[in-house]
């Protein structure tokens, strides 16, 4: 009998969905990869073969969850099985770099975005920039990597002391930092290539934000409350330039084959929008999504069970 695969390696992120599936009595098979044994003259089962494979695996032990996943998706792909965020899906997961220039390419505006390897390197990447610049991990994931800095020699100290730490992959962006006078983010989500709902989020107290209330970032729990998170009712209504940008993003997601991502952007203090990161191992905000009766992992079993 067709099931319904989930393809992960996070399983606290992975419960709400299964909660789902189960309250809709469609069946499912729970793939954590984080090790396994492919055999390349097998074929794969029949179904539905969702991906959630995530950037930051490796913050949770799961070095290679990312490479062995990458694996199991060309393997899927060449027996023509049904996948939800393919390939293609998880290589944008992995490369903010691969985000960038695919939202470029689609006439999607990002913040300046210098790449550099080694020490040196990353000094003369800041050096480009005449105002404040963040740094964050090409694979990244729940903000990792990310830091305010003012100017190359704040910088360079943070280089030279034991809190820099290294992308997983040893590339590190060097990026313009848009400074949001509201002091929040907007994330669009996406199910079925279709916008779902828009949250606003509060960045006041720092990069560091995951939607989902059991990830943890250091010692801080991400929060859940004080409506840090926030969905927007009425997003797009009256608002042509929202409705466009919306339009865009699913264009984006239709072209790179990818079905459920959160997409983020951030206004500066003209109304420009620039758009920094793509997530295609979504979570959500209970809390907010409480507040406002919608319910992105129920929509997700119910977009899953139609493609069944």
């Amino acid at each position: 009998m067709p099931k319904i695969y989930i393809i992960h390696e996070n399983d606290e992120w992975t419960e709400p969905l299964i909660s789902a599936l189960k309250e809709k009595n469609l069946p499912y098979e729970d793939w954590h990869l984080d090790q396994g044994m492919l055999d390349l003259t097998t074929e794969p089962p029949e179904g539905v073969f969702y991906n959630r494979m995530s950037a930051s695996s490796h913050t949770r032990g799961h070095r290679y969850a990312p490479e062995y996943t990458a694996a199991v998706l060309e393997w899927l792909e060449n027996h023509r099985r049904t996948l939800v965020n393919s390939s293609n899906a998880l290589k944008l997961e992995v490369s903010k770099v691969a985000q960038y220039t695919a939202l470029e390419a689609a006439g999607i505006k990002t913040p300046k975005t210098i790449a550099a390897v080694g020490r040196d390197n990353i000094l003369k990447a800041a050096e480009k920039f005449t105002g404040q610049f963040i740094t964050k991990h090409n694979r990244a994931g729940k903000g990792l990597g990310v830091k305010l800095f003012n100017n190359a020699a704040s910088l360079k100290d943070y280089l030279d002391s034991q809190e820099f730490e290294q992308s997983i992959d040893g590339i590190t962006l060097i990026q313009e930092y848009i400074d949001s006078p509201d002091n929040y983010i907007t994330r669009c989500e996406f199910i079925g290539g279709k916008f779902f709902y828009a949250v606003r989020v509060d960045t006041s107290q720092g990069f560091e934000l995951c939607p989902a209330d059991v990830c943890q970032v250091g010692d801080q729990f991400c929060p859940t409350t004080n409506h840090k998170f926030e969905i927007i009712e009425d997003f797009t209504e009256n608002q042509d330039a929202i409705s466009r940008l919306i339009a865009r993003y699913e264009q984006f997601l239709a072209e790179n084959d990818i079905q459920i991502a959160g997409i983020e952007f951030i206004r500066d203090s003209d109304g420009q929008i620039y758009t920094y990161d793509v997530n295609t191992n979504t979570n959500y905000n209970p809390p907010a999504e409480a507040r406002a009766g919608m319910f992105g992992m129920k929509k997700i079993a119910d977009y899953l069970g139609s493609l069944l």
